[in-house]
């Protein structure tokens, strides 16, 4: 398996493979590449929909020449428990971070989730995560506070009095029940601008149709949550 940087005919076989519709894994199997590979530099330029080699290739080199050839910090590894490959799991916590950002997380905010997730217990602290990540203390709080804004995560005291940030089962229904009330807000404000605007006026008929679809929006993502939140509690059954 070849290693090293993507070299300009990769990215260009990558482009036409997107454009083919293949999926990464298809992709990476021609070019004899891992599927992280080729998932992180599709997410990390412009995404399936707007990858072009040429930019992605440009935009590598930027990136090298900035680099500054001081050597990198001892990177602290998660003990890595099951059997687990530890470079498969960095590799994965590189394309779960680079997924998360192409959603609209901050990097930072996407790297504490990521790193979050990986683990068994769901749970760090804000020591364990700066160390972990490499970042100082104030990046965490500051990511963290974004975080806890949205409800992908809670805070809790463990034994020592430590804060810790935790993910645990209810946090995505959590998240979604937040989502909800932020659209329907969306929805009063576009109402409001119907009597602002006038009722039957083009502008007025825009905003209407708005609150409306984001009504129903709003009203199946809390219908299918409270549906589905017990699939949060529930183990996968064996194969």
């Amino acid at each position: 398996m070849p290693g090293g940087r993507l070299t300009q005919q990769e990215r260009q076989q990558i482009a036409l493979g997107l454009a083919d519709g293949l999926a990464y894994a298809e992709i990476a199997r021609r070019l004899d590449r891992p599927t992280s590979t080729v998932t992180r530099e599709v997410m990390r330029n412009g995404g399936p929909t707007s990858y072009r080699a040429d930019l992605a290739h440009r935009a590598t080199e930027q990136r090298t020449r900035r680099r500054t050839p001081a050597a990198p910090r001892p990177r602290t590894e998660l003990p890595q428990t099951h059997g687990r490959d530890p470079e498969a799991v960095r590799g994965y916590e590189e394309v779960l971070t680079t997924v998360l950002m192409a959603t609209g997380t901050p990097k930072m905010m996407a790297r504490v989730l990521a790193c979050l997730y990986i683990t068994d217990s769901g749970s760090l602290t804000a020591a364990e995560l700066a160390q972990r990540l490499q970042v100082s203390p104030a990046s965490i709080s500051k990511a963290v506070a974004f975080l806890d804004q949205q409800g992908l995560l809670r805070r809790e005291r463990d034994e020592r009095r430590r804060e810790r940030y935790v993910v645990d089962d209810d946090v995505w229904y959590q998240a979604m029940i937040a989502s909800a009330e932020g659209t329907t807000q969306l929805a009063s404000t576009a109402r409001e601008g119907v009597t602002v605007l006038g009722h039957g006026t083009p502008a007025g008929t825009r905003l209407e149709n708005i609150a409306r679809f984001v009504d129903f929006v709003s009203e199946s993502i809390v219908r299918a949550a409270e549906q589905a939140r017990e699939i949060l509690h529930t183990k996968p059954e064996s194969d």
